[in-house]
C-alpha cells in the first residue's frame, strides 16, 4: 500500500547541498521531508571531499616537511599506508550515516530512505529498500539536490574491466602497486599526488597539453613537475582506445589510440561529470531524463514556480561549497516565496535573498603544489570582452616563502580589469595556496578597488606578502 504524506518542502537528495536546503526552510519554520537513496551525507562525505583530503594531507605534509632544515632528514621514509587509510576510514565515518542522520533529526526534518521520482506536479513518489512506496506532496518547493555521478567513456572492454572511478579511487583498502590514472583534471591529478606518495607507480595519461585546462596554464606546468618530481609518470596529448582485463580480474591493460600497451593493477577514470537526475522522474513533468538542469539565480528551475535544481545538478560549478552557497540562496526563496514576499537580491541568510553568483567561484586543488583560484582566468576574462591585464609574481621570492620551505616554487597571478581597477581572478600556486585565497575571493567579490587594497597591508614575514608585491608590479 501507498502512504501519502504532505510537507511544505520535499528535498530530494541528502548530500551537503540537500542538508543546507532543509536546514533553510526548516528555520523558517517549514515542514521538510529529505529522500536518500544512499548514505545522507551525500558524496562529498564518503567519495569526494572528506575522503580524498585525509589520502591527501599526509602526502602533502610529508613532502612540505621535506623542504625544511632541519626535518628533512626525519621523514625520507614511506607513508604508513595502513595508518593513512585507517584515518581515511575515520573521516568517512566508516561508510555510516548515523551522526549525519541525527543532524537532519535535530533540526526536525523527516529522513525517507529509498529512491525518490517525481510524479507530476509537486508529487514524489520514494520506494523503500523492501518495495514499499510513499507518497510526498509538496506544498511550496521540491528541491532536486541528487548531485553528479562519474561518467565514463563509451570504450571497447571497458565496462567489464572494473575501473576505478573516484568513488573506488577515495574509498580503495589497497595500494595498487601500478595504477593509470585517465584525466588530467582535478580529480585525476589530486589522486594521481595521494596513490603516488602511498607507493603506488603511477602513470597519469592526460589528452590535452597539460592538466588542470581550466585554470591557468602555469598551475597544470607546476603540478606535473611536482609528480615528476614525486616518482610519477605524466603522458600529454594521448588518448585512450579501449581497456582490456581478462574476466574482470588480474591486471588491466590500457590502449592507446596508435596500439601502444600499458598494463596496471589498476585504471581509475576521472573523465568528468553527469548529473544523477536519470531515475528521478522527469518524464513526468516534461523533463529530459539526465540532464542538466537549467535554473535562475534563485536556483528555480526555468519555466518552473516550484521545482528547483541545487548544487552539482544545474552544472553551474561541481563544488560542495558552492553547493552548500546555492542551497543557502534557494532555501531563503523557497522561504520567502512561501510567504509571499518578493524575492531581490539581498543577504543570502535572509528571506529575500536571490543571487547565486557563479562569477567568482572559488576551488582548491589539494596536490603538492596546491592550486587556489577564483573568479575569471585571463583567458576566460579576455573571452568575456574585459580590457584586463595579468599582473604574475614568483611567490618564491616573497621573505615568507622562504622560511616556509628551501626552494618554494610558486606562482600568483592577478587579473585587473583595466576599466575599472579592479580585480577580475586571482590563482595562487604553493604550498599553503588555499590558505590565501579567501583574501582574494574578498577583494574579487567585494570589487575592492586597487587603490584600497593598497591599504591592506599584509603582515610580514607572510607569504601573503605576495599581494604588496602583485600590486607594486601592476604599478611598475
Amino acid at each position: 500500500m501507498t502512504e501519502a504524506m504532505e510537507y511544505d518542502v520535499v528535498v530530494l537528495g541528502a548530500g551537503p547541498v540537500g542538508e543546507n536546503v532543509a536546514d533553510r526552510a526548516r528555520a523558517a519554520g517549514l515542514s521538510v521531508a529529505v529522500v536518500e537513496s544512499e548514505l545522507v551525507g551525500g558524496e562529498c562525505s564518503y567519495w569526494a571531499c572528506m575522503p580524498s583530503k585525509a589520502l591527501l594531507r599526509p602526502a602533502i605534509a610529508r613532502a612540505e616537511a621535506r623542504r625544511v632544515p632541519g626535518l628533512s632528514q626525519s621523514v625520507q621514509g614511506p607513508l604508513d599506508a595502513s595508518a593513512v587509510l585507517a584515518h581515511r576510514d575515520d573521516i568517512a565515518a566508516h561508510w555510516k550515516d548515523d551522526g549525519q542522520v541525527a543532524w537532519l533529526d535535530s533540526i526536525g526534518a523527516r529522513v525517507y530512505r529509498g529512491q525518490g521520482r517525481l510524479d507530476g506536479t509537486k508529487k514524489v513518489t520514494v520506494t523503500g529498500p523492501e518495495g514499499d512506496e510513499q507518497t510526498l506532496t509538496a506544498r511550496h518547493a521540491v528541491a532536486v539536490c541528487t548531485g553528479s555521478r562519474a561518467l565514463l567513456p563509451d570504450l571497447p572492454g571497458l565496462a567489464g574491466a572494473r575501473p576505478w572511478t573516484s568513488r573506488e579511487a577515495t574509498s580503495s583498502h589497497h595500494v595498487p602497486g601500478r595504477l593509470v590514472v585517465v584525466g588530467g583534471g582535478v580529480v585525476g591529478v589530486e589522486m594521481a599526488t595521494a596513490w603516488r606518495a602511498l607507493g603506488s607507480e603511477v602513470t597519469l595519461l592526460v589528452r590535452g597539453s597539460g592538466p588542470l585546462p581550466r585554470m591557468e596554464p602555469f598551475a597544470g606546468e607546476l603540478v606535473v613537475a611536482a609528480l615528476k618530481e614525486a616518482g610519477a609518470t605524466v603522458r600529454t596529448e594521448v588518448s585512450v582506445a579501449a581497456v582490456e582485463r581478462d574476466g574482470g580480474t588480474g591486471p588491466v591493460t590500457v590502449v592507446l589510440a596508435g596500439g601502444e600497451r600499458i598494463e596496471a593493477d589498476e585504471v581509475l577514470f576521472a573523465t568528468g561529470r553527469a548529473p544523477r537526475t536519470d531515475d528521478l522522474g522527469m518524464e513526468s513533468i516534461g523533463l529530459e531524463p539526465g540532464s542538466w538542469l537549467k535554473v535562475d539565480d534563485s536556483c528555480r528551475v526555468e519555466g518552473s514556480s516550484w521545482l528547483y535544481g541545487v548544487g552539482d545538478v544545474n552544472r553551474r560549478a561541481l563544488l560542495t561549497h558552492q553547493g552548500k552557497y546555492q542551497a543557502r540562496i534557494a532555501g531563503a526563496a523557497i522561504v520567502a516565496r512561501a510567504q509571499g514576499v518578493p524575492v531581490l537580491e539581498s543577504d543570502p541568510w535572509g528571506a529575500h535573498a536571490a543571487t547565486a553568483d557563479h562569477a567568482a567561484v572559488t576551488q582548491v586543488v589539494f596536490t603538492d603544489p596546491e592550486v587556489a583560484s577564483v573568479g575569471l582566468t585571463l583567458a576566460e576574462a579576455e573571452a568575456a570582452g574585459h580590457r584586463v591585464r595579468a599582473v604574475d609574481y614568483d611567490t618564491g621570492a616573497v621573505s615568507g616563502a622562504s622560511l616556509y620551505a628551501d626552494g618554494y616554487t610558486g606562482r600568483a597571478r592577478m587579473i585587473v580589469d583595466l576599466d575599472r581597477e579592479i580585480l577580475r581572478g586571482v590563482t595562487f600556486v604553493g604550498s599553503a595556496a588555499g590558505e590565501m585565497l579567501h583574501s582574494a575571493t574578498i577583494a574579487v567579490v567585494g570589487e575592492v578597488p586597487i587603490d584600497r587594497l593598497w591599504h591592506a597591508v599584509p603582515a610580514y614575514p607572510t607569504i601573503s606578502e605576495v599581494w604588496l608585491r602583485l600590486l607594486e608590479t601592476y604599478r611598475g
